[in-house]
């Protein structure tokens, strides 16, 4: 059973599986996370990324678990979940402490790391099927473009061949100045692209799912200036929740 999703673009048409359409609907997600579900497009998302229950999957710094909520209880029985965390702090702490909270739920999930600084294995080389790292490559970027190509060394060697990397991530228009990626928090659809294939990837697909024209990405405080973070605090409020979350772009890479 499949649920046509209407937003994949550039001629894709994914389908919402039966399992990932029940994963989004698990009333046990927090509900401010399942308020966000209009902005992220979680099951159209990863139906176009293919996922499947009996996959094992790696999802890249899940934080307070926004996509393990619905990743981890759908792997759970004939798959596999892991969660390649922050190096000690904040955010990996936030990660073990919501898969530790409910093992009938999340099942058993193994937290590896991914230390942008010193990239490592991020799981055993060529075991997994499908690499996704949502929002994350424009702070890979940050730490320095050697790192960051060294972190997409490390998906794809852990991929098995044929395998997926799915990214999601704020669109910086490309004819913008290439300085603002180190800001802004936004990242041209070419840098990407340029870091993907530096490991060895190809760009098989893309889709508009997660598209917003009415983010300009021309904010002095750059995307945090958006909801969720609103880093402007009660200034102009009102306007940048009429935005809504930011422009992302949406990218199916695969490992030959």
């Amino acid at each position: 059973m499949a649920i046509a999703a209407d937003h994949a673009g550039h001629g894709q048409h994914a389908a919402v599986s039966a399992p990932i359409a029940a994963a989004v609907a698990d009333s046990r997600r927090k509900d401010s996370n399942r308020a966000r579900d209009q902005y992220r497009h979680p099951a159209e998302t990863l139906s176009f990324f293919g996922v499947q229950p009996n996959q094992t999957v790696v999802e890249v710094w899940p934080g307070a678990g926004w996509y393990a909520e619905i990743l981890a209880p759908m792997l759970k029985d004939k798959g596999r979940y892991i969660a390649a965390a922050q190096p000690p702090g904040k955010y990996r702490t936030a990660t073990e402490t919501l898969v530790a909270s409910d093992a009938g739920r999340f099942g058993k999930v193994e937290v590896t790391t991914l230390d942008p600084k010193a990239p490592g294995d991020i799981a055993p080389a060529g075991s997994v099927d499908t690499v996704l790292t949502f929002r994350n490559v424009h702070n890979f970027l940050m730490t320095g473009d050697a790192e960051a190509k060294a972190i997409f060394a490390s998906f794809y060697k852990a991929l098995k061949p044929g395998g997926t990397l799915g990214v999601v991530d704020h669109r910086l228009p490309e004819d913008r100045d290439s300085a603002l990626e180190k800001s802004s928090g936004y990242i041209k659809k070419s840098t990407i692209v340029r870091l993907a294939e530096s490991a060895g990837f190809k760009l098989v697909a893309e889709s508009e799912v997660n598209a917003n024209p009415k983010d300009k990405a021309d904010y002095e405080k750059g995307v945090w200036t958006l909801p969720p973070t609103y880093t402007l605090g009660d200034v102009d409020r009102a306007k940048y929740a009429a935005i809504g979350e930011s422009d992302r772009m949406t990218l199916k890479f695969v490992k030959p």
